[in-house]
């Protein structure tokens, strides 16, 4: 079985992102960028799943600038076989990444497709859902578990009742959560064989998608400042408080 593993190059989850002065949107100059961290997990688990004998080849596919090279470099270090990069300066929705996904699976026809349940930069939360949809598979979102079993994959789902277990017959789309698994670090042997390969270069065009875009940001705007907490001497001076802000 062959999985795909769409990941998307983000700001480093551990710096703070910064507003453009003029609030059109985040300041990415001179960031340190990384590969999204559900996206990380994904390929980790696309890469236990070829471990465990239940896949044979690991294909992973990021759609942004040339620079998204480094992160699929970084998914060809820790596992996988090959790249696909679908190279465009422009900021992609996510109902044109999922229609380029498609696209990419209906060349490559994967048994599974394998991606975060969200990117850090957005939390949009919808190209996973969106891809089920066009490609009218089955979907199992927010995955803590995944099991292969022959046709079909077993996934437990994180929702806020507990989890969920979903059985889907293969193929089908499956969306990561945290605590599904803890990425492994890529070692310098492999960072280096990763150079050798394989990484093709593709356009939206080449798969007949249209990026323009159907959303407009009218601001950016930096959070709230969070206030200051106030200590109380005991529970009735505390039941006052409340009441003066009109919480009860």
């Amino acid at each position: 079985m062959k999985i795909l593993v769409p990941v998307k190059r983000v700001i480093d989850y551990n710096v703070k992102p910064r507003v453009k002065a003029d609030g059109t949107g985040v300041d990415l100059a001179n960031v340190k960028m990384s590969m999204n961290p559900f996206d990380e997990i994904a390929v980790e688990e696309a890469i236990r799943l070829k471990e465990k004998g239940a896949a044979t080849e690991i294909v992973a596919v990021s759609i942004g600038p040339a620079k998204a090279q480094e992160t699929l470099r970084t998914a060809l270090a820790m596992g996988a076989d090959r790249a696909i990069l679908v190279e465009t300066d422009d900021e992609v929705e996510p109902l044109a990444v999922a229609k380029i996904l498609k696209a990419i699976a209906d060349e490559e026809q994967p048994g599974l497709v394998i991606l975060g349940k969200q990117s850090i930069s957005d939390d949009s939360n919808q190209t996973g859902q969106m891809l089920a949809a066009l490609m009218g598979r089955p979907q199992g979102t927010f995955a803590n578990t995944v099991e292969v079993d022959g046709d079909s994959v077993t996934v437990k789902r994180e929702v806020d009742g507990g989890l969920q277990t979903v059985k889907l017959a293969l193929p089908a789309i499956v969306t990561t959560d945290l605590r599904l698994n803890e990425p492994r670090y890529a070692s310098l042997p492999n960072i280096m064989k990763a150079k050798q390969k394989p990484l093709a270069t593709k356009t939206a065009a080449d798969y007949g998608v249209d990026l323009t875009p159907r959303l407009k940001t009218l601001k950016v705007a930096e959070p709230p400042v969070r206030q200051a907490g106030e200590k109380v001497a005991d529970v009735a001076a505390l039941v006052e408080k409340v009441k003066a802000l009109g919480i009860a």
